[in-house]
């Protein structure tokens, strides 16, 4: 299995019956599966999610939005409740409005569940942690 590091975004190959043994990059030591969303911004956001073989569900998000504020701790819930299983990223619109351009973004919060940086299904909107699993569960 391949798994994008959050922090050098280097390639790394980690037999997938070791996911629970907290791999490391082999290039900065970087934990690979933190349990915690990481930030994506323009520049990032490629190689993170189309490289990752892993799912990554996206939290596009706006530091103005309140919905946004209260979406936060509910992804950072399901980043360690699906640690292993699916990756979990935030991405600031302001701070990269190309990205939230080309995903056609047009309310935050959107949750953009994306494989091999194909997006797969979207939700918008504020939910709770059991709502939210449950959609991912559906999918």
């Amino acid at each position: 299995m391949q798994l994008v590091c959050p922090a050098c975004l280097t390639r790394n190959r980690v037999p997938a019956d070791r996911l629970g043994e907290q791999p490391r990059c082999g290039r900065c030591s970087t934990a690979l599966l933190s349990g915690h969303p990481i930030e994506l911004d323009d520049s990032r956001f490629d190689t993170y999610t189309r490289h990752s073989d892993l799912p990554v569900l996206v939290d596009f998000w706006a530091t103005w939005c309140g919905p946004c504020r209260s979406l936060a701790p509910v992804v950072a819930q399901a980043a360690d409740a699906l640690k292993g299983q699916i990756l979990v990223a935030k991405l600031d619109v302001d701070r990269a409005p190309a990205t939230a351009q080309r995903f056609n973004i047009r309310s935050v919060p959107t949750l953009v569940l994306l494989q091999n940086g194909q997006e797969k299904r979207r939700i918008s909107g504020a939910l709770g942690f059991g709502p939210l699993m449950d959609w991912l569960k559906r999918g």
